[in-house]
C-alpha cells in the first residue's frame, strides 16, 4: 500500500514552519510521515530530506507546499524532480500551485504543461534566492554606512584590569590567571591585553 509523505523545510532556525505544518496535517499525513529541515534550499544535502528519500518507495506520494520549499537552485529542483517522479516513480502535489500534481495529466500534454510550470517555478525560486542574498548585502553595507556595528559588543575593561595587565606582563601571573581574574578567555584577555598597549 502506497504511503503519504510531506516535506517541510525553512531557511533557519528561526523562521517558522507553522503554515507549512498546518497546511500538511490538513491533509491527514501522519506525523511519522513529515520531514522537515531547517537550512538552505541552495542544494539537497539536508539530513531528514536524504532520510525521506531513502524510506519513499515506487508509488507513494509526497506533499510540499511550495516549490521553492523543496529547493531554491534551479538545476538541483529540476534533478530532484526527476530522480523522485522517473526512477523512484513518486507522484508529487505542490500544493500552491495545482498544476504541479503529477497524479494528473499523465500523458504527453499533461507532463508537458507540468514540465514547463516546474521550469518557470524552479527557476524562480532561485532568483528569489539570488535577490534575498543581494538585498541582504545592500542592507549590510547601508547599515555599515550609517555607522551600524554588526556582531556583539566589545566587552569593556574591568576596572582592575591595567594592574592585572601589568601583572602579567611582568611575569607574576600567567596569561591563564589574568585572564580567570577578568573572568575572559583567555583569547579574549590577549587580544584587549594587545589594544590596550597600542593605546598606550
Amino acid at each position: 500500500m502506497a504511503n503519504i509523505y510531506g516535506y517541510v523545510r525553512v531557511s533557519s532556525r528561526e523562521q517558522n514552519e507553522d503554515r507549512q505544518m498546518l497546511a500538511l496535517r490538513e491533509l491527514s499525513i501522519p506525523e511519522k510521515n513529515i520531514f522537515m529541515d531547517k537550512q538552505s534550499g541552495k542544494d539537497f544535502e539536508r539530513p531528514s530530506y536524504k532520510c525521506m528519500i531513502r524510506r519513499m518507495k515506487k508509488g507513494d506520494l509526497l506533499y510540499i507546499k511550495s516549490i521553492d520549499r523543496l529547493g531554491r537552485n534551479y538545476g538541483e529542483i529540476l534533478e530532484q524532480w526527476r530522480i523522485l517522479t522517473k526512477e523512484k516513480g513518486i507522484d508529487i502535489v505542490v500544493l500552491d500551485m495545482p498544476l504541479l500534481d503529477t497524479r494528473r495529466g499523465k500523458d504527453l500534454m499533461g507532463t508537458f504543461l507540468s514540465d514547463i510550470v516546474l521550469q518557470v517555478l524552479s527557476f524562480v525560486a532561485e532568483n528569489e534566492r539570488s535577490n534575498i542574498r543581494q538585498r541582504q548585502a545592500e542592507g549590510i553595507a547601508a547599515a555599515k554606512e550609517r555607522g551600524i556595528k554588526f556582531g556583539r559588543p566589545a566587552l569593556p575593561y574591568p576596572d582592575n584590569f591595567q594592574k592585572i595587565h601589568s601583572d602579567w606582563r611582568k611575569k607574576k601571573i600567567t596569561l591563564r590567571q589574568a585572564a580567570e581574574t577578568c573572568n575572559m578567555p583567555v583569547g579574549t584577555f590577549y587580544g584587549k591585553a594587545r589594544k590596550f598597549e597600542s593605546s598606550i
